[in-house]
């Protein structure tokens, strides 16, 4: 297998990058930053712990998705899920973290990285107040670097093109996913039940 080792060998092989790409990255949230990612109602968030990295995706209306606390500082909420709690543990283990954030209908998308804390302050968790519920925990996160992403990638994707949609029973349901991992489980119930127990425990 022919494999790049070294960082020369990889940038003697690409062209040199676009003086744009390397500009575009700020320390900060500028204005027009601010303004794109209060706009968004999804990032995934990725960190990395003991056992190696992990991603995983948060979603919120936009405007409740987090806090922008000034250009250098979000504070995002910890919203309920299934208390696996990869990422805070990840948090604990090494601060480092990076935000992948995307609005839908538009191409492109903003990457943030910075280093975490998990709050539980009480002032911190009323901000996100939501159908009379709280979060456990906030991310505090203070941001090292911004950058937006061009839209190639989506473009590509047709991310949000209808004719690239698929449709639900061309893929696994939750059920049969978790039923292929997990020997005995009831699948088919737990597709049956699973609207119901999402509407109910969404918050």
């Amino acid at each position: 297998m022919d494999q790049i080792k070294t960082i020369k060998d990889l940038e003697n092989l690409y062209e040199p990058a676009v003086p744009n790409a390397i500009k575009k990255e700020s320390t900060f949230l500028t204005p027009e930053y601010k303004k794109w990612v209060k706009k968004a109602s999804f990032f995934a968030i990725a960190s990395i712990g003991p056992d190696g990295l992990d991603c995983s995706p948060r979603g919120d209306p936009a405007g409740g998705l987090l806090t922008v606390l000034n250009d250098k500082k979000l504070l995002i909420p910890d919203r309920r899920g299934n208390n696996r709690l990869d990422t805070l543990k990840n948090i604990v283990f090494d601060p480092r973290i990076s935000l992948l954030f995307l609005i839908p209908g538009i191409n492109e998308t903003l990457r943030i990285k910075g280093r975490a804390i998990i709050s539980i302050n009480s002032d911190l968790i009323n901000l996100f107040d939501r159908e009379g519920k709280t979060p456990k925990s906030v991310i505090s996160v203070d941001i090292d670097s911004v950058y937006f992403q061009c839209a190639r990638a989506l473009k590509r994707a047709g991310l949000w093109e209808l004719d690239s949609h698929v449709l639900k029973q061309d893929v696994p349901t939750a059920g049969q996913m978790a039923q292929s991992a997990t020997p005995g489980f009831d699948g088919q119930t737990y597709d049956e039940e699973l609207q119901a127990r999402q509407k109910k425990t969404l918050y």
